[in-house]
């Protein structure tokens, strides 16, 4: 796996550099987010580890920057910040997942193997479909109506979630369990946030809706419009 860490506390960023290629990784290193920016758009990395304060530009302007050209390399931002709205603001900024500092070096690799699983082992070759909508898993691409839409790591795999449980409701801790495959703070909306992203891009503009909320429940991807 070759990885872009992209860290400018020197402590911080040898501790993971060491860790990962002890774990037989490869690691690009940057230490400001204007060449993280450069590395991320040159070269092909299976993961980027993204701290949110930098020097020269932000990770969240980092990361907005990278998604405007790679929509599926899997980004793991680190923040000091632990409020939820602070990982939701990285969140949004297109992150797939969120680690806050300090972190033990186990919770960081677990991390990784949960993106990587999801994004690179999500199918075995199936064309998943309800009403209009599509996935190719293993082109990793979507489509509704025949027409193409971009999603981040994150949001493919939780659509790809959903898919496979189409007509079923699935509940916060099924998602949390089987997408993220880690646990939330009680009261976070990190799951509603996902399923929002999901939402404007799959039904904004169409009028027969696809995600469903049951609440109380969970969501369900059906035809059926909401009652």
């Amino acid at each position: 796996m070759k990885i872009l860490l992209v860290e400018d506390e020197p402590k911080v960023a040898a501790f993971i550099k060491k860790g990962l290629e002890e774990q037989s990784f490869e690691v690009d290193q940057a230490y400001d987010g204007l060449f993280g920016v450069k590395l991320a758009l040159q070269n092909e990395y299976d993961l980027i580890i993204l701290d949110i304060i930098l020097p020269h530009m932000s990770g969240l302007d980092v990361c907005r920057e990278i998604r405007k050209h790679n929509t599926t390399v899997s980004i793991l931002m680190l923040t000091a910040l632990g409020t939820t709205d602070d990982k939701i603001t990285g969140l949004d900024a297109g992150a797939d997942d969120y680690l806050t500092k300090p972190f033990e070096f186990k919770e960081l690799l677990a991390r990784m193997r949960a993106l990587t699983r999801r994004t690179n082992d999500s199918g075995s070759g199936e064309k998943l479909t309800i009403a209009d909508l599509e996935m190719d898993v293993v082109k990793k691409t979507v489509t509704r109506s025949g027409k193409p839409i971009n999603l981040t790591a994150r949001e493919f795999a939780l659509l790809h979630y959903l898919l496979r449980n189409r007509e079923r409701v699935v509940s916060r801790v099924d998602i949390t369990e089987q997408v993220w495959e880690t646990s939330f703070d009680t009261g976070s909306n990190v799951i509603d946030v996902y399923i929002n992203f999901l939402r404007k891009k799959i039904d904004k503009d169409h009028p027969s809706k696809l995600i469903h909320t049951l609440v109380g429940m969970g969501y369900v991807l059906k035809e059926q419009a909401e009652v």
